[in-house]
């Protein structure tokens, strides 16, 4: 049942590192200005990478800043762990219905001191660590999660009582509802992000069975600072990986997997990533197989040529199966457009797949905007205003229009804020805060 309607002049659905920065250009300009986010913590993928291509910059240190920015702006409001019913157009008004899922743990109430954390007895594995580590059965998700509020897992939580008995505001709630509410705002941003393509369905590279085939997700948390190992090991056996290889498109531009697109970064991270494993395993041998290098921003040339001085080797050909091989290894088996070509076979200690991006949620039941053939959201006028969709008054951002980099997402955001900030004065309605 619903019970609440809160009231903004915008909506933001996403609270990736384009969502923010939506929500920070709109609310600067002193709009009232919601954030709607499916996950506990806001952040998106890109609190979760350890770099960023091509300046090899930390990711949380331009991420955290913008989370702390709009957590503390008083002209946002933000809404974690929240699915999003419907959005409709209502004259002027646009009507979003959103259901906040129960965290069991009361947020007002919750300080984040973590003594529930501490007390449990469960142990689950983490996949904000990429499944390599284990968090507790009710725990903050992570170190700089924005809000810094426990969330209980009642799949794996045994009742036991503890987190109740030792937390000092008495936040836990095991009778938790969700909550249905309203946001109305009179112009909407779509900054719902990516997601990847399930590794579990290409066959040819093992479904996800073979022991030392990782995604580059988990390979970022791998090599991040603050990941589980604190170094980067064989997840099999725990072991410092000798010879690495990434397989490049093993998602993208491929029919048999739905993505006959390419999905643009996947080029770049793989190098960065190639980069930092050779700072960080010195006398391991990194290969890259790719069927074309796509460098295409700024300074992204020159990036992929400073790996191959730095030692990086560059295969040019397409993998056709991967095999586990000897002591734990992965035997790559691929066709070679070097030297002759011809059908041949590598053995490695780890390898990376760089899947294919694919939407992260699709629009089709919930509003009548459209998509495109790839089943990103379809905008009108891609080549002067990429924002616009074909809801008046409502825009999109980032990669929920189709995969970009970071750069081209903020940038992205910008300008969807724009849009939505020129709609907004055009209506000519006072500001409404929070009802």
């Amino acid at each position: 049942m619903v019970n609440k309607t809160f009231t903004f002049d915008a909506l933001v659905v996403g609270g990736g590192i384009a969502g923010l920065q939506a929500a920070l250009d709109l609310a600067d300009q002193d709009f009232k200005v919601a954030i709607v986010e499916r996950d506990v913590s806001i952040g998106g993928k890109m609190i979760r990478l350890s770099k960023v291509f091509p300046t090899l910059d930390c990711s949380s240190c331009i991420t955290t800043p913008k989370m702390a920015s709009a957590a503390h702006h008083k002209n946002i409001t933000i809404f974690t762990y929240c699915d999003l019913g419907s959005l409709q157009r209502n004259g002027e008004t646009i009507t979003a219905a959103v259901q906040r899922k129960p965290r069991y743990v009361d947020e007002p109430k919750c300080i984040g001191c973590r003594q529930c954390e501490y007390e449990c007895p469960v142990y689950v594995s983490d996949s904000d660590q990429g499944g390599f580590s284990a968090r507790k059965a009710i725990c903050v998700p992570f170190s700089n999660a924005i809000p810094q509020v426990a969330v209980r897992d009642v799949d794996n939580c045994i009742l036991c009582g503890k987190c109740e008995k030792v937390c000092p505001t008495q936040a836990v709630d095991y009778f938790q509802k969700p909550e249905d509410f309203i946001v109305e705002a009179r112009a909407a941003i779509l900054a719902t992000g990516f997601g990847t393509t399930p590794v579990q369905d290409k066959h040819q590279y093992g479904e996800g069975k073979i022991p030392n085939v990782i995604t580059a997700l988990q390979m970022e948390r791998l090599l991040a600072p603050h990941g589980p190992y604190n170094r980067v090991l064989r997840p099999s056996d725990g072991m410092e990986p000798d010879s690495i290889a990434y397989i490049q498109c093993a998602g993208s531009r491929d029919k048999s997997m739905g993505v006959p697109y390419c999905s643009r970064v996947c080029c770049m991270y793989a190098i960065k990533q190639a980069m930092l494993l050779s700072g960080a395993l010195p006398l391991a041998d990194i290969a890259i197989y790719y069927m074309d290098i796509r460098a295409f921003g700024k300074g992204y040339e020159e990036f992929y040529q400073n790996a191959g001085a730095m030692g990086i080797e560059f295969v040019k050909g397409k993998v056709a199966t991967l095999s586990e091989g000897e002591n734990g290894g992965v035997v790559v088996h691929y066709e070679s457009q070097e030297d002759g070509g011809g059908v041949t076979r590598a053995q490695h200690d780890l390898v990376v797949l760089s899947l294919g991006i694919v939407p992260d949620w699709r629009p089709e039941g919930f509003c009548q905007i459209s998509t495109g053939s790839d089943g990103f959201i379809k905008t009108v006028k891609p080549k002067i205003a990429p924002s616009l969709t074909e809801m008046e008054g409502v825009f999109v951002a980032g990669a929920a229009a189709g995969p970009k980099d970071i750069v081209d997402s903020i940038a992205e955001a910008g300008a969807a804020a724009m849009e939505a900030a020129k709609h907004l004065a055009a209506t000519n309605s006072p500001h409404k805060a929070v009802a």
